[in-house]
Order: structure tokens, then C-alpha cells, then sequence
């Protein structure tokens, strides 16, 4: 009787099959997956979260589970695959091989994320790295027929890699199909503000990728309403509470390069966002590292 093979030897196999992609340090731009940018596939709570994410909206259906051990991949996670999607797309668009096998240090994704860089800041990326592995999504996205499924992880595996003395080299992972495919799709990945890292909010983090995927540049922006924004999110607090946070972020406006607005119109409330005009001039200089005119001294 034949036995099915383990994960670990799964994982060997699949290591010896792939090429090693070796990040390059530097100041990418960051690119997000539209896909996560648009649906519920992370928690937004900074407490453990074990109850899982049932979506389904039309022809599409979300399923991520959690164990109680690590609990769900958070969207403060999400950053490393923001990191990872980001080298891909610097890599393709230089010529160089991509591969889902990829060796980095973590000085490299906690700079890039803009995270501090000491011990403490290396313990929370390995619990990050964790929760990714441990999260398991079902989905119909990106599926020729809507009722099949797409099951993976976030990250397949990763492990850290150290010489023979025992000191650390770095860390090895290797990112999915599902996202991988989705990232080297041209169509599929969009450049995100620098600043939403400083973003330390978990709903007004999923707000800004939502709006930057729906709104882009356009003019007139867009807009929801308040009930759909809140089965999107996939958050477990009531729809009166999701819209009490909603009001005290249109408050602060804090999202980098938006304006949010809210209205109440038919008996429902309906977010509105579009950008903030950019002076072609300032824009220009920023692009060269020039300040602002109205910053010069």
C-alpha cells in the first residue's frame, strides 16, 4: 500500500525544482496584488484572530482558516508579500529570472516595510512569516470555472538559513502559485504610496488598498456604501461599529494621496473618495528628490 508522501518531502522536491531568486536590496517602488488589494484574505485586528473569513459575493467566495496556535495572517503580514511582489515585479521588468524560491535577509523585508531592524522587530517577522504558512485560503478567484477551488498558503514554507558556526545568513521561502502567477500578471499588481506603511491602523490599512484599487487616479474617485465596505472587510464587529471607525478615520484622513468623504443618502451611509489634485510641477520634483516649492526655505 502506498502512502502519501509528507510535507517535508513535498517541500524538498519542490526546493530541488525551483530556481533561487536572491533579493536586491533597495529602495523599490511597492507593488501590491490587486486581488488582495480588493477582497477579505487577512485579519484586521492586532489581536489573535481564529475564526475564520466565509466570503461570497456573487460568482466569488473567499474561505481562510486559521490554527489557534499561530492565528490568521493579519494585513500588517501582508507587508511581506507587498515585499515580495515588489522584487518580482523590479526583477521582470529588469530582465532577470523570477522564481518562487526566494533568499533574503530580514534586514532587507524590515527596511523595505519600514519596520525597526533590531531583535525584537526580527521576532515579530517570524511570527509574521508563521501566521503566513499556517493560514490556509480556498478561493474561486482567478478559477476557470467558478466552482472549482484554489487552496494554498501565503508562504508554501520558509525556514531561516545559518553557516556552520550557527550564525544567521538569512531566510529562504517559497511563495505560492495562486500569488505568484497573480503578481507576474501585468494587470494584476498596482504601485502603492511609500506611507502606507506608516499606516498603523488595520482597517484604515485595508481602506487604502481598497480605494487605491478602485479609485487609481481617476477624477471623480468612487464610492461605496458603508454596509457593502463592511461585508468586504470581512471584520467581526457589527456593521454600527465598523461605521463608528469608518467616521473617525474620514475625520483624520489619513490615507497618503486620498479624501474620504461620507454622505447619507436613502436612508444609507456611502463613503466617497477621490485624490488629492498633485501639482504636475511638485510632482516632478519629488520624482528628481527635490523638495516641494512651498517647503523650499
Amino acid at each position: 500500500m502506498r502512502t502519501a508522501p509528507s510535507h517535508s518531502s513535498r517541500s524538498s522536491v519542490e526546493r530541488t525544482q525551483l530556481e533561487l531568486f536572491r533579493s536586491v536590496p533597495g529602495d523599490l517602488a511597492p507593488r501590491d496584488a490587486q486581488d488582495l488589494m480588493a477582497w477579505p484574505f487577512f485579519s484586521l485586528a492586532k489581536t489573535r484572530r481564529v475564526t475564520p473569513i466565509d466570503f461570497r459575493m456573487g460568482g466569488t467566495w473567499i474561505s481562510v482558516e486559521a490554527v489557534p496556535e499561530h492565528g490568521m495572517a493579519t494585513i500588517w503580514d501582508a507587508d511581506v508579500l507587498i515585499w515580495a511582489a515588489s522584487q518580482l515585479i523590479e526583477a521582470r521588468d529588469a530582465g532577470r529570472l523570477t522564481s518562487r524560491l526566494m533568499v533574503t535577509t530580514p534586514h532587507e523585508i524590515l527596511a523595505f516595510t519600514r519596520r525597526g531592524t533590531g531583535k525584537a522587530s526580527y521576532e515579530r517577522l517570524k511570527a509574521a512569516l508563521d501566521r503566513l504558512q499556517s493560514t490556509t485560503v480556498a478561493t474561486s478567484i482567478r478559477q476557470q470555472h467558478q466552482r472549482r477551488r484554489h487552496r494554498f498558503s501565503w508562504i508554501n514554507e520558509w525556514r531561516e538559513l545559518a553557516d556552520g558556526k550557527g550564525r544567521a545568513l538569512g531566510i529562504e521561502l517559497i511563495l505560492p502559485d495562486w500569488f505568484y502567477a497573480g503578481v507576474l500578471d501585468r494587470a494584476l499588481v498596482l504601485t502603492i504610496d511609500r506611507s502606507y506603511f506608516d499606516l498603523t491602523g488595520g482597517l484604515e490599512r485595508w481602506l487604502y488598498r481598497i480605494v487605491r484599487k478602485h479609485g487609481g487616479r481617476q477624477e471623480g474617485g468612487w464610492s461605496f456604501d458603508v454596509p457593502h465596505l463592511h461585508v468586504k472587510s470581512g471584520v467581526l464587529s457589527p456593521l454600527r461599529r465598523f461605521a463608528f471607525e469608518l467616521r473617525a478615520i474620514v475625520a483624520r484622513q489619513p490615507l497618503p494621496g486620498y479624501v474620504l468623504t461620507l454622505e447619507h443618502a436613502l436612508g444609507r451611509d456611502r463613503l466617497n473618495f477621490a485624490p488629492i489634485p498633485v501639482d504636475p510641477l511638485d510632482a516632478a520634483m519629488r520624482r528628481v528628490g527635490l523638495k516641494p516649492v512651498e517647503n523650499w526655505p
